[in-house]
C-alpha cells in the first residue's frame, strides 16, 4: 500500500505532503504507535525528493510529538493524537502558589491543540541543562525561566533562536530572545516608593534575601530605596535565631518564611502594623486573609500568563516588562 502520496498539481508543499500522507495513515490505523515509519532514503529514492524536504517534514511531526527518532534506527509513531498543532517547552524553576496562577492563565489563553508539557529545574543546573539538552528539536517552542543560574545563555544556544522565549528573570547574556519578564529593581524600589508613608512610622526596614535562589535585582532596589530616603536598613539572609523588635518591618520573598516571621513576632507579643510590619513579595489569595491581610508587591501573574500565551500563539518576538504594584493590606 502507497504511504506517500504526493501530487505536484495541489499546489502545496511537498513537505506538507509527506506530513499529511503520515497523518492520514494514522487515522486510518494504517500506522499504530510504536510501528516505524518509512526510512528517510526510501521515501528519498521513490519520490526524488531532496533529504531536507522530508526532514522538514519528519521534524514538524517530531515537533508535534506524533513520531520520535531513535538513533541509528530510524522514526517511529510516537502518538496517534495527530490534532496537536504545536508542542510547548515549559521550563520554570519551582512551582508556587502564583506560578501556578501564571501557568493555568498560559494554559487558559494558549488554544485547544497545543500541548504544554511542563519542567523543573529547582535552581539546580545540572538538572537545566540535562532538561534542554535531553529537549533539543523535540518542541516547538521553549519557555525558559532561567531564574539566577549562570551561564545559562551556553546551553540555550543549542536551541533554535526563533523558538526561545525567556520568562521572569532576563540575564544580560540572554537580551536578544523575546521574553515576559519582571523589573525586579524597578518594582522594588516603586512598590517601597509607593508605601513610604506607612514606612515612615518604623525605625528600620529588613529584608531577607537569599541570594542562591532570588533575582539580584530585589536587593538593589531595596538598597537603594532605602539609601535615598534615609532609613536604617539591613539584609540578612535566615530567620534562625532572629527575634523581631518593635519598630521592624520585614520584606519576605519566600511564602515559607512569612509564616515563620509572623510566628516569631506572636511568639513575641508584638500586635501587626502596630509594632512590627510585613510585606511579602508576590501576591495570592492566601495573603489577601492570613492576619487580615498581608501587603504585597506583586506582578500580575494573570497578565504574565495571557501575554506570554499571545506571543507564543502568534510567534512575536518581543520583549514585554510585566506591571508591578505595592497592594496595600492591614500588615503594615
Amino acid at each position: 500500500m502507497e504511504i506517500i502520496s504526493l501530487d505536484k498539481k495541489l499546489g502545496i508543499p511537498k513537505y506538507k505532503q509527506i506530513v499529511t500522507s503520515i497523518e492520514d495513515a494514522i487515522v486510518k490505523r494504517i500506522f499504530k504507535k510504536g510501528d516505524k515509519l518509512p526510512s528517510l532514503n526510501s521515501i528519498k529514492i521513490k519520490h526524488s525528493l531532496s533529504r531536507d524536504t522530508i526532514l522538514m517534514a519528519f521534524n514538524e511531526l517530531k515537533n508535534r510529538g506524533i513520531i520520535h527518532s531513535v538513533v541509528g534506527k530510524g522514526y517511529y509513531v510516537k502518538s496517534e493524537d495527530i490534532s496537536i498543532s504545536q508542542k510547548v517547552f515549559l521550563l520554570f524553576d519551582e512551582l508556587n502558589f502564583f506560578k501556578e496562577d501564571l501557568y493555568n492563565s498560559f494554559l487558559e489563553n494558549i488554544g485547544n491543540n497545543i500541548q504544554v508539557d511542563i519542567f523543573f529545574h529547582h535552581f539546580n543546573p545540572i538538572t537545566f541543562n540535562k532538561l534542554l539538552s535531553d529537549n533539543v528539536g523535540d518542541y516547538n517552542s521553549y519557555i525558559i525561566m532561567p531564574a539566577n543560574l549562570k551561564n545559562t545563555s551556553e546551553i540555550i544556544k543549542k536551541l533554535p533562536k526563533d523558538k526561545v522565549y525567556i520568562l521572569d528573570q532576563v540575564h544580560k547574556d540572554l537580551t536578544q530572545y523575546p521574553a515576559i519578564y519582571q523589573n525586579f529593581e524597578k518594582d522594588m524600589y516603586n512598590g517601597l516608593y509607593k508605601g513610604i508613608f506607612h514606612l515612615k512610622k518604623y525605625t528600620k526596614l529588613i529584608i531577607l534575601f537569599l541570594k542562591e535562589k532570588q533575582p539580584q535585582g530585589l536587593l538593589v532596589g531595596f538598597n537603594l530605596f532605602c539609601n535615598q530616603n534615609n532609613m536604617e536598613h539591613e539584609v540578612i539572609s535566615s530567620l534562625e535565631n532572629r527575634v523581631p523588635k518593635k519598630g521592624e518591618v520585614y520584606v519576605i520573598l519566600e511564602d515559607k518564611n512569612l509564616l515563620r516571621i509572623i510566628k516569631k513576632f506572636k511568639a513575641s507579643e508584638l500586635v501587626l502594623a502596630k509594632d512590627i510590619g510585613i510585606i511579602s513579595y508576590n501576591d495570592t489569595l492566601l495573603k489577601e486573609v492570613v492576619e487580615g491581610g498581608i501587603t504585597t508587591i506583586s506582578t500580575d501573574f494573570n497578565l504574565m500568563g495571557k501575554q506570554l500565551a499571545e506571543i507564543i500563539s502568534n510567534n512575536r518576538q518581543i520583549r514585554i516588562e510585566n506591571p508591578s504594584n505595592l497592594i496595600i493590606r492591614k500588615s503594615l
